[in-house]
């Protein structure tokens, strides 16, 4: 699966190079902030506050482009809605390893 579909951030984005790079910059801060959150969340024992964040970050990254990481998302956020959170700390190492390879994509545009 893609890290990031160009053809995605390009229509999102109106093929303007400059708004890529922000908007790709952009979300891998706030994923993240996202990420964090739900690994205190998990600690927590919270499985609601982790069905919500998910599911934010599984649509903002699936906006522009970021494919492996909204899938990622989507599969926590499930994971969460059936509070199976054991699963939910092993799809947060996944989500970990899918930003440093959006972060490395992010710095070669």
């Amino acid at each position: 699966m893609l890290v990031l579909d160009v053809s995605q951030l390009r229509n999102v984005t109106l093929n303007d190079e400059a708004l890529m790079r922000e908007v790709v910059a952009a979300l891998v801060s706030e994923v993240s902030q996202q990420i964090e959150g739900l690994s205190r969340a998990v600690q927590r024992g919270d499985a609601k506050a982790c069905v919500t964040v998910a599911h934010n970050a599984y649509g903002a990254c699936g906006n522009v482009g970021a494919a492996s990481m909204a899938a990622l998302f989507g599969s926590l956020e499930r994971q969460a809605a059936d509070g199976d959170l054991t699963l939910c700390r092993s799809s947060l190492e996944e989500l970990s390893v899918e930003l440093e390879k959006l972060r490395r994509e992010a710095d070669s545009m």
